[in-house]
């Protein structure tokens, strides 16, 4: 019976890092290229794995906006209160693979003319 355990244990394991790595998925999903998406703030979390933004284009609707993990984008500066609904956003980042997806991962936030380099070392100047 013990050795059943032990592979039950080492099956939860595995099972718990790969829901983890998924879940912590970097930038692969991402377009290399940058590109830049400016509207308004309609909802700000921050909170784990990454906090995030909804904004709101004028003419593309409403977009989830990721920020870095908690402590990167805290070192950016972007704190709770750092913006709030309504707020002029324009984001700079590498949008979703998927064209149906409105999905970015931001490099660069900036809130009512406020500059927030969430990430400054991926930050591509065109």
């Amino acid at each position: 019976m013990r050795p059943l355990t032990g592979i039950l244990a080492v099956a939860a394991i595995l099972a718990f890092a790969a829901t983890a790595s998924f879940a912590h998925h970097g930038w692969t999903w991402a377009e290399e290229e940058q590109t830049e998406l400016k509207g308004i703030i309609r909802t700000v979390v921050i909170a784990p794995p990454h906090p995030t933004l909804d904004v709101e284009t004028a003419s593309d609707g409403l977009w989830k906006i990721e920020l870095g993990n908690p402590r990167q984008t805290q070192r950016s500066g972007f704190v709770e209160g750092s913006a709030k609904q309504g707020d002029q956003v324009v984001v700079l980042g590498n949008r979703s693979l998927d064209p149906d997806e409105k999905r970015m991962k931001a490099v660069r936030i900036t809130v009512n003319g406020k500059v927030f380099d969430i990430y400054p070392e991926r930050i591509k100047m065109n």
